[in-house]
């Protein structure tokens, strides 16, 4: 049978039921609606946000909640500190990851399956249990309430590894074998030849290691102890207990501020990130 043929069949196989489509787009509208709602809200007057019933669309659009968000606060400086710790840890996967994974996939050394079994299994330990001594350990070498406090322990991580280690073992072992027969160290294959072919596993590692950099709240609330080093989501929760609790429009235009870059980000690398993980997810 010709693929010409097969392909009618097969596409009418593979055609998803129209209920499915239904609930995947009622799925969406529950997804979409609170945000936009905040999105809207945030440009209401703070009587119109707790009007009773609540409005949809502003009667009264304004940019007081957003004049307040920036000058009540030190947004510049908290939004500065998320933007280098999410920036760094990103970085620091993309380079540590691929590094540990090239090694895992491709070279061969004692004890190269128990170091892969140690990164399967600390992906099944929770984060919130190595807090504490990793808060013990930050403690002791005198990185508490600093940036590098925030980003070292998270330069690298088992998923990172995991994701690709799956990724480099798809790559042809050809290609390192005359690379060594030129005369190429393993440094230099893995930054002129395996680096540059992970370009889809690299760039779904780094987005997805800054967006949760970006929205960690728990580790930089416990590292950090002065509000100069708080990132947008510690300030943003310490600023909405208190005396400051009542006002919801400024909340609201915060959160719509801390949303924008990871929106940006997934959507400037939205194919990176859906190509890098369909390749990563067939293995």
């Amino acid at each position: 049978m010709s693929k010409t043929q097969a392909s009618p069949r097969l596409a009418g196989a593979m055609r998803a039921p129209g209920w499915l489509y239904a609930v995947m787009a009622a799925g969406l509208v529950l997804v979409v609606i609170p945000f936009v709602w905040m999105l809207l809200s945030s440009f209401k007057p703070e009587a119109e946000v707790r009007a009773v019933p609540p409005t949809w669309w502003p009667e009264t659009i304004t940019m007081d909640n957003y004049t307040q968000l920036f000058t009540q606060l030190d947004f510049p400086r908290f939004f500065m500190n998320s933007a280098i710790v999410a920036v760094a840890v990103a970085a620091g996967n993309m380079v540590f990851c691929s590094m540990l994974g090239y090694a895992l996939a491709k070279l061969d050394f004692p004890g190269k399956k128990a170091v892969f079994g140690v990164v399967l299994g600390t992906l099944m330990v929770p984060g919130v249990v190595t807090f504490v001594p990793l808060f013990v350990l930050t403690t002791n070498i005198g990185l508490t309430n600093t940036l590098p406090g925030m980003i070292l322990p998270f330069l690298a991580g088992p998923f990172g590894v995991f994701l690709m280690r799956q990724f480099i073992a798809s790559l042809p072992d050809e290609l390192i074998q005359a690379a060594r027969i030129d005369g190429a160290g393993e440094l230099r294959i893995f930054f002129s030849i395996i680096l540059p072919l992970c370009g889809p596993a690299v760039a779904t590692l780094g987005v997805l290691t800054f967006l949760a950099s970006w929205n960690n709240f728990l580790w930089p609330l416990v590292v950090a102890t002065s509000e100069d080093k708080y990132t947008l989501p510690v300030a943003l929760a310490l600023y909405a207990v208190g005396q400051n609790a009542t006002k919801y429009g400024l909340l609201l235009a915060g959160a719509v501020v801390v949303v924008i870059p990871v929106l940006a980000v997934f959507l400037l690398l939205q194919r990176r990130i859906m190509q890098g993980i369909a390749m990563t997810g067939i293995k």
